[in-house]
């Protein structure tokens, strides 16, 4: 029996990318924990899950995107809490994900949402070593805002790393609202797609190609998206865009001919970050 649905199994996608990344010879991403985390949740799969998802080849430029992509959220997170010794940092959709250790050798204040049996499992493997809370929740329902809301209101990072594509885009936008009328002086940072890419050939191309190299039919339709950074800000008050950034930016990018689509608009903001301020 699986003990993660196939939703979740895209955590375990990206967790094994971190791994393979951390583990070449000149990695871009550090992430010891991330590979005790993977060691011990591998007992716990189904062999169905091992052989369909676990031990699928995954793509160099998948693997390297997604480390690329976690170094760059680890570095948002050091960022804000270098000038917020105070602040919070809220992980949507956290998955897997080791960025606890990452950041930071010394504790600091860290919140990670997800599905209740996500963070069951991930609980269960690492309990020795979790030392901050945990909320199972759907990132669409409002009783986690309400228990953030209750620990601190303002001076927040939210972060939503490879999470707001595949969720409705109405929903989305009621997170958004939600956020904007309850916190303030706080940040949101988050991944997303260019609205082409949810409808049409676009949306039905992506599906077929995700499909065929991840092994899974979870996370494989997108479903929000946008024109460009600044929508955002009509979704609720005080929202201020401040910073974008795509992978191709970057200067550890592979293959390294990829970098050059950084300077065309069409291809750096198919699938890009926006950062931005809850005022």
């Amino acid at each position: 029996m699986n003990i993660l649905s196939d939703v979740s199994e895209t955590a375990l996608i990206t967790l094994r990318s971190r791994v393979i990344e951390t583990e070449r010879k000149n990695p871009v991403i550090e992430d010891p924990v991330g590979r005790e985390c993977l060691n011990r949740i591998k007992p716990l799969l189904s062999s169905d899950t091992l052989n369909r998802v676990m031990n699928r080849k995954l793509s160099n430029t998948l693997t390297r995107h997604i480390a690329l992509r976690s170094r760059k959220y680890d570095e948002y997170a050091r960022a804000f809490i270098k000038e917020n010794p105070n602040g919070m940092v809220i992980s949507l959709g956290c998955g897997f994900d080791t960025r606890y250790w990452r950041v930071s050798e010394k504790s600091w204040k860290y919140v990670e949402i997800d599905l209740p049996e996500v963070i069951t499992v991930k609980k269960k493997i690492l309990n020795d070593i979790i030392d901050y809370k945990m909320i199972g929740s759907s990132v669409l329902e409002d009783s986690w805002i309400k228990q953030i809301a209750s620990m601190q209101k303002e001076h927040l990072l939210f972060l939503a790393e490879g999470l707001f594509m595949y969720l409705p885009k109405s929903e989305v936008i009621k997170v958004f609202e939600r956020l904007s009328e309850t916190f303030s002086k706080s940040q949101i940072v988050f991944e997303i797609v260019n609205e082409r890419f949810t409808k049409g050939i676009w949306k039905k191309t992506v599906e077929m190609k995700i499909k065929r190299n991840l092994g899974t039919t979870a996370g494989s339709s997108y479903n929000c998206g946008l024109k460009k950074a600044t929508d955002i800000e009509a979704y609720g008050k005080n929202i201020k865009v401040v910073e974008e950034w795509s992978y191709f930016e970057d200067k550890d990018i592979k293959p390294r001919i990829l970098r050059l689509f950084r300077h065309s608009k069409f291809l750096s903001k198919t699938q890009w970050t926006i950062k931005a301020l809850l005022i």
